[in-house]
């Protein structure tokens, strides 16, 4: 299994961004009622400069395979964002920081992700007609950052990979990759986030419930 899930679709490719984006564009997010608090969504490297992004999704190193986000940035709801900083200086004694993927996601960008997947892979994608937690801000995706090597730190399976590795229980992989993958989600856990069981680097905030599903664009925050 390839590491990016652009590849398990490729073929389709040329085509395929156009009709996403005209069925993106033409969609809403699904009605929602109740009482929700209000959003403030905060940028996470302005709360903690030391927490670490490689925002893929503003790349063409995507399973799209082209930016679906207009500028690098991540957000989350605020105490999601001030839990996460925690967990950031909680792990730098131990010599690694946060690395973010991607936080705060507008609804239309989770739009794309579906309408894009193969059947046999949505588990690893949010239904719009339901929505993602990372459009309510209360979801992260991340890894651990080696600060003396430089270099990200090897897990059981590449972030967006669409197979078995992906799994947060995964028993195989090296001792290492183990390690590591538990070790974030033990901090991780401690500070009200819980894992995703299909992806071990999917981390939603325990009171994501509590937000609106938004679709405001980055360059608007």
């Amino acid at each position: 299994m390839p590491p990016f899930r652009h590849h398990v679709f490729s073929s389709r490719r040329l085509w395929l961004p156009l009709v996403v984006l005209i069925s993106s564009c033409a969609a809403r997010p699904p009605h929602e009622t109740g009482a929700f608090r209000a959003p403030e969504l905060v940028e996470l490297q302005k709360l903690d400069p030391t927490i670490r992004l490689d925002i893929r999704y503003a790349t063409a190193r995507n399973f799209v395979g082209r930016p679906v986000y207009t500028q690098a940035r991540a957000f989350l709801q605020r105490p999601a964002a001030e839990a996460l900083v925690q967990v950031n200086q909680e792990l730098a004694p131990l010599g690694y920081r946060l690395l973010v993927f991607d936080g705060y996601r507008p609804w239309r960008v989770t739009k794309t992700f579906w309408d894009i997947t193969p059947p046999d892979k949505k588990e690893f994608v949010a239904d719009p007609s339901k929505g993602s937690r990372h459009n309510r801000g209360c979801a992260v995706d991340l890894s651990l950052w080696d600060v003396a090597a430089g270099r990200e730190v090897p897990m059981t399976g590449e972030y967006d990979e669409m197979s078995p590795r992906s799994y947060a229980a995964y028993t195989g992989g090296t001792p290492e990759q183990r390690a590591a993958r538990d070790l974030l989600r033990h901090h991780m856990e401690a500070h009200g986030f819980t894992v995703l069981p299909a992806e071990w680097w999917h981390f939603d905030y325990k009171d994501w419930k509590a937000y609106p599903i938004q679709d405001v664009p980055f360059e608007k925050l």
